[in-house]
């Protein structure tokens, strides 16, 4: 019996974010994979089983579940937000490509969710409605100078950026270090958005600019937009800004 594997992006953690596709094919799996909170926001369901893991042992979880797969199981592995953006999507596919041929013979699909960047975003306006990418500020697969380059080439070419990762114990200073170097680039009004824990009962969304963006209000829970020099927040009287930026921009100074 062939074995199959999907990748299943849970959304940002509000039920109503999980996508059907993503709920049906949790439903079809005899086992889940996961990191242990997302594997939490998944309902039982009977005769699964579950195996959790620790949030860095990504690879080591991928190469468990293939295995499993590989056996004739249909195997769901759960990732937050959506698989393929700084997540579990990648780490199956670089076992699969550094892995037994048994593995690239199994039925693997990857089931989409929603990112937090897009979750965020939508609760302030449109920050991302023109160009904008998504940076990881994590160092531990990448060296540190590298996201720097990729920092200054983003706020040099007029990208709003979306920062994954900000912060963590093991990492406290790379999110100070980024504004800083953000602010030699951006005009120092320009709109910055903290986006924590989107789409659970402990939200919490904060606008502020790059001038007075502090990086002790982050952690590993929150995603942050930095907007461009276009980007714009529109006050209003007795509610929250509109954070957008236009559509339409004329030019980027170099």
């Amino acid at each position: 019996m062939s074995g199959r594997l999907a990748v299943v992006g849970l959304g940002p953690g509000d039920a109503r974010w999980l996508t059907p596709e993503a709920d049906a094919a949790l439903a079809a799996a005899d086992a889940l994979y996961g990191y242990g909170p997302y594997l939490d926001r998944v309902a039982s369901r009977g005769g699964q089983t579950r195996h959790a893991s620790d949030n860095r042992e990504e690879g080591a979880r991928a190469a468990a579940a293939l295995r499993h797969a590989a056996e004739g199981a249909s195997v769901a592995v759960v990732s937050g937000g959506d698989p393929g953006v700084f997540a579990m999507a990648a780490a199956v596919c670089e076992e699969v490509d550094a892995g037994p041929e048994a593995w690239r013979a199994l039925d693997i699909t990857v089931v989409p969710g929603v990112t937090a960047m897009l979750a965020v975003a939508a609760h302030v306006g449109a920050p991302l409605g023109h160009d904008f990418c998504a940076l990881s500020l994590s160092d531990n697969l990448k060296p540190w100078d590298l996201i720097e380059r990729r920092l200054d080439a983003a706020a040099g070419a007029g990208f709003v950026i979306a920062l994954y990762n900000p912060v963590s114990r093991a990492r406290p200073w790379q999110l100070g270090t980024a504004f800083e170097r953000l602010r030699r680039q951006l005009p120092a009004s320009t709109p910055v958005v903290f986006g924590r824990a989107v789409g659970r009962t402990d939200e919490h969304i904060a606008v502020t600019t790059l001038a007075t963006a502090d990086p002790t209000a982050a952690d590993m829970a929150t995603l942050i937009i930095v907007g461009s020099a276009a980007t714009r927040a529109i006050a209003r009287p007795g509610r929250p800004p509109l954070v957008y930026t236009p559509r339409a921009i004329q030019s980027v100074s170099p």
